[in-house]
């Protein structure tokens, strides 16, 4: 077979001790989903779970021990950051049950949903999409995936995000309004998931801007922690 052009590499996550690589299929990102961070952006209640996504080249690989950079981008000055958790699919279905969501999580990694909110906010005012809010180039920061098996106690572990040596967020996993396991299968019955899919799940309270020269540092009990330095 021939293209008219090379295709773009395959987008891929390094794996904790492992050389092997995580292909990424696609990248999902729910919202709201800490009741402190709702009432932040102005909403309150357990409401139902609603998704967003992010295209697969959006991530920002960043490799364990490591500080990666994140391009401010362009169009915005109002740049915010929203630490999560991440949860790598490695076995697809539809309609999966929670009960049975455990069996189709390959991993775990700290992630940062980047966002435009000033262009986030104007969407959200007109009632469209917030896809230029949320889905733009190096949008998608991740470090290394943890496998479950070695990622401990995830549900209990604690979040938490440094801007330039100053605690912005901290919070519990245990806390998310939707677990992990529920968001699958509201996810998984949207949507047929695939092996390679990422889940952002969620950032609690105290998302801010940032700007150029800024260092972030976030991080997950058990799964490490991820820097960048905004350029």
């Amino acid at each position: 077979m021939s293209y008219v052009f090379p295709p773009a590499p395959v987008t891929s996550v390094p794996v904790q001790g492992s050389s092997d690589r995580f292909p990424v299929h696609r990248i999902y990102c729910v919202g709201r989903n800490y009741e402190e961070h709702a009432k932040e952006m102005g909403f309150t209640g357990r409401e139902p779970p609603f998704f967003f996504l992010k295209p697969a080249d959006s991530l920002v690989v960043v490799d364990a021990g490591t500080t990666g950079q994140l391009p401010y981008p362009s169009l915005t000055s109002n740049l915010h950051h929203e630490i999560e958790l991440v949860v790598a699919i490695g076995k697809g279905g539809s309609h999966i049950a929670a009960s049975d969501a455990a069996a189709h999580i390959f991993g775990y990694a700290v992630g940062l949903d980047m966002t435009r909110r000033d262009l986030q906010n104007d969407m959200k005012k007109q009632g469209r999409p917030w896809c230029i809010g949320k889905a733009f180039e190096h949008s998608a920061p991740i470090g290394p995936i943890t496998p479950a098996d070695q990622a401990g106690a995830v549900a209990e572990a604690a979040i938490w995000l440094q801007v330039n040596g100053v605690e912005r967020q901290r919070s519990q996993i245990a806390r998310l309004i939707w677990n992990v396991a529920e968001t699958i299968a509201h996810l998984s019955a949207a949507w047929e998931l695939q092996p390679g899919d990422l889940i952002y799940t969620g950032t609690p309270e105290g998302v801010g801007a940032v700007v150029r020269g800024d260092v972030l540092e976030g991080g997950i009990d058990g799964l490490g922690t991820l820097s960048l330095q905004v350029v």
